[in-house]
């Protein structure tokens, strides 16, 4: 039961090697497409008892920034041949949910011949199959998930230019060899007893412990595990009862597993809970920032479809925080592209309108503020002219010696007059 298992993913390389055409696995170019692996590694090869066409297989771990290439031995287990870092992923740690939240995918892909792309304007890429059964019946949306050169990533998974040419070439010496389908298995991290205790409490939990189901069948059989999807969930080296099969959506069937798997996965939980527990008690680094479900996916892919029609926006993609707010970078941009620049030449109109407006309502103002004046002026005069105001002069204050001196005065006029007054009187007989 085992040895079928273990053969389930490569049924239809058994069968031939239908659906990939001479043309599709040998006509690569440009040149860098045909570039054959360093006698290093395949000396490597050798010395771990694989042929260089043999199956393979790719584990990719977001945290620690690696693809691991494993290929199959002459035993039928796998082993690992080559170890590379990724130059740049986007997002956060998490599964990704919806076309331009810029998550790179976490789960179980398939890459068959026709998902490589010799002349991708990335130097080298293959489609990773996102989304597969799970994501879609899950309602997960996106496209064009790649592993890809140019380091450069806006969802994907990007390498330098060298080293997209070695995966590349062990994906197509691969099919060249027969195989017909790789499985690329995309985890946060390395699910470990510490690291899952890292991230107990983190929403996206229950979707990594799910995956761990198949990161620990791997683990323990190293040969890829057999992927199902039933109930809108995972399932792995489940064989289902004859005439039943699973359905992404349905119920998950009868099925069986073998014996050796059940024993040899019991004994493994049981040192893991172990572990798990004390990892629990003890001082592990920092989580690192994770995506907090399809909320957060949303406001990011809003994000993208503002930046991809040209707008101004934040430098960076915004991040949704644990109360509920939302934090943006200060540094804003917009996107060098057509469209970026329509709506810059757009935005710099509307500019200049905005501007023209504004001089033209400060010019009508003051114009109007001027008539206002001038009205106001003109009433000022006309009403002075009709009633006109004399003028009082003022003496300053008297002192003491002054008082006296204009009170002799005063006496002296008094007498005058009266003198003058008998002496008219004496002329006229009054």
């Amino acid at each position: 039961m085992f040895a079928k298992l273990a053969r389930a993913g490569f049924v239809i390389a058994a069968l031939g090697i239908a659906g990939c055409s001479e043309s599709s696995v040998s006509d690569f170019a440009p040149q860098y497409a045909n570039r054959q692996l360093p006698e290093k590694v395949l000396a490597q090869m050798r010395a771990k008892g694989m042929n260089k066409n043999a199956p393979i297989m790719a584990r990719i771990f977001k945290e620690e920034n690696t693809v691991e290439i494993w290929k199959q031995k002459t035993n039928g287990r796998y082993d690992i041949i080559a170890t590379y870092p990724i130059c740049k992923w986007s997002g956060k740690l998490g599964p990704k949910y919806t076309e331009g939240d810029r998550q790179a995918p976490e789960g179980f892909y398939t890459v068959r011949p026709a998902q490589m792309n010799p002349r991708s304007n990335y130097h080298l890429a293959f489609n990773i199959g996102y989304p597969n059964a799970y994501d879609r019946v899950n309602g997960r949306t996106g496209s064009n998930l790649m592993v890809h050169g140019a380091c450069s990533s806006s969802g994907c998974y990007s390498m330098n230019d060298p080293q997209i040419e070695e995966i590349y070439a062990f994906g197509r010496d691969a099919f060249q060899g027969g195989q017909t389908e790789f499985q690329i298995q995309a985890f946060p991290f390395r699910m470990t007893a510490a690291n899952m205790a890292r991230y107990r409490n983190d929403p996206n939990y229950e979707f990594w412990k799910m995956l761990k189901v198949g990161y620990d069948n791997f683990e323990l059989t190293k040969v890829p595990p057999k992927v199902d999807v039933c109930e809108k969930r995972y399932v792995f080296n489940q064989v289902a009862a004859d005439g039943q099969a699973f359905s992404p959506a349905g119920a998950c069937p009868a099925s069986t597993q073998p014996d050796s798997l059940k024993v040899a996965y019991s004994a493994y939980q049981s040192s893991y809970e172990a572990a798990f527990s004390s990892a629990t008690k003890a001082s592990v680094p920092a989580a690192k920032p994770t995506i907090a479900g399809i909320k957060e996916a949303n406001i990011v892919a809003d994000w993208s479809r503002r930046r991809a029609r040209g707008e101004r926006v934040s430098v960076e993609p915004p991040s949704l925080n644990a109360d509920g707010t939302v934090s943006e970078t200060a540094r804003m941009g917009r996107i060098d592209s057509p469209a970026g620049r329509k709506m810059a030449a757009l935005d710099a109109e509307k500019e200049a309108k905005r501007k023209a407006a504004e001089e033209k309502a400060a010019a009508v103002a003051a114009a109007k503020a001027a008539k206002e004046a001038e009205a106001a002026q003109k009433l000022a005069a006309k009403q002075a002219a009709q009633n006109p105001v004399q003028e009082v002069a003022v003496q300053p204050a008297a002192g003491a010696a002054d008082v006296e001196a204009t009170q002799t005065a005063s006496s002296e006029s008094t007498g005058t007059v009266s003198r003058l007054k008998k002496r008219l009187l004496g002329m006229f007989g009054g």
